[in-house]
């Protein structure tokens, strides 16, 4: 046996990562009789990156995509799915969660959600900061299935507090810290959250989000802000939060109905009416973000708001502990069905929890997707027709036609819970 070089050695390692960090994989031709090693059959799929919807059976092989066809005979295949009646979609992308257990107060472990949530990555909002990043990393993102990325938070200790402010002492928010966190981790973050409700930062105004804007523009590379509102202290602020963002930072919580520490509401929407800011905001690119959570999402909101022109760029849940508790129910699937309710198409929606995730993390066109050659990390969900109601965080119902329920997930071309795999329950 030929001895392999380091250098070949190398480059045949990191065939594994290669498909999620942009590189094409290497990938071996299928012969006639080769079998694949896991086929999704018959379902109704809806793939918004290839424009494509309609009946067909996916591929997979070692871990990727390896075809989509009308009919893969069973002579072909080695273990199946049948997603007859079922939708068929790219893992879902949450963009906004907290999944750090043991480092956040809220965190809830990303394997967990899945069933759930038919989320194959998930995006951690601020639940570390720098003190406690490594430890996200190192043992919570190093041990999941689920991809999971992450926004560092400004202040040093992240949520690790909660339900104690993070962000009362200005003197947490360390810009030369977190800019060095940023510079260490491109692979893994995607930028730096803030939460700036008065009842987080207190009377420091603005502070906060200049302090989280210098270290994304210090660390060298394009990091992005996710911005948290509702209960802003003032309308003026909030626009003042407005008129900072850049073009591809994100406005999470974009319709919250939450109350200021005085009682009035000072979000996107005042009056019925949205803030110039916000449009103004929408037109140079700021990103708009559901981030549904427990007490973040007013249907009237999001009513005044969208048609005056300011919709969502994506649907998150922001689930963790407390959320996940609340009547509203913020699991990916369910939220998503509400903006079903408010007249969105189920090909709008899907996209707003594949697709354009995938963008704003830098994973696109490899994740968000069922392209040949992409991980083969798949969603599988019903569409329940028939009546159905809805509350968001303040209350508000509605009533709607139609829900998406989760029904099974691939991750990496393994099927997730039941069936347990054998010989392996992960490859």
């Amino acid at each position: 046996m030929s001895k392999l070089s380091r250098r070949d050695f190398l480059a045949l390692s990191g065939s594994g990562v290669a498909a999620v960090s942009g590189l094409a994989p290497a990938r071996a031709a299928m012969g006639p009789t080769d079998k694949f090693d896991l086929v999704i059959k018959g379902g109704d799929v809806l793939d918004p990156s290839q424009s494509l919807r309609g009946k067909r059976d996916i591929g997979i092989r070692w871990g990727v995509v390896e075809a989509i066809e009308a009919d893969i005979p069973a002579a072909r295949t080695l273990k199946s799915i049948d997603a007859s009646g079922k939708l068929v979609t790219p893992g879902l992308i949450d963009l906004h969660c907290h999944v750090y257990p043991y480092g956040s107060a809220i965190g809830i472990p990303a394997d967990e959600l899945v069933q759930h949530q038919c989320t194959t990555t998930v995006v951690s909002a601020g639940d570390a900061g720098v003190n406690n990043l490594a430890a996200l990393r190192r043992y919570i993102v190093a041990q999941s299935r689920s991809r999971i990325y992450a926004f560092v938070h400004i202040a040093n200790n992240g949520l690790s507090a909660f339900p104690v402010a993070e962000l009362y002492n200005i003197d947490n928010a360390q810009v030369e810290a977190c800019a060095m966190a940023l510079a260490e981790n491109p692979d893994f973050l995607i930028g730096v959250k803030v939460r700036m409700s008065e009842n987080v930062i207190f009377k420091h105004g603005i502070e906060p989000l200049k302090r989280a804007i210098q270290a994304c523009e210090m660390c060298g590379w394009p990091a992005r802000m996710m911005v948290h509102i509702g209960g802003v202290e003032s309308t003026e602020l909030m626009s003042n939060i407005l008129d900072l963002l850049r073009p591809g930072d994100v406005l999470t919580h974009a319709y919250s109905g939450a109350p200021n520490m005085a009682g009035a509401f000072t979000n996107i929407v005042k009056d019925g009416k949205l803030l110039p800011a916000a449009l103004a905001a929408k037109q140079r690119g700021v990103l708009f973000d559901v981030g549904h959570g427990g007490g973040s999402f007013d249907f009237t909101v999001a009513e005044a708001a969208i048609p005056q022109g300011c919709p969502p760029d994506t649907i998150s849940s922001d689930i963790h502990v407390f959320s996940g508790n609340t009547p509203g129910m913020p699991y990916l699937p369910w939220v998503m069905s509400k903006f079903l309710t408010l007249g969105y198409s189920l090909e709008q929606v899907v996209t707003m929890a594949t697709t354009a995730p995938a963008g704003i993390i830098g994973r696109a066109p490899n994740l968000g997707t069922l392209k040949i050659g992409a991980p083969a990390d798949i969603a599988i969900m019903e569409l329940v027709e028939g009546p159905v109601s809805f509350l968001d965080t303040r209350n508000n119902k509605r009533d709607g036609t139609a829900f998406l329920k989760p029904v099974q997930t691939v991750i990496n071309g393994v099927p997730f819970g039941r069936p347990y795999q054998s010989p392996f329950a992960v490859r």
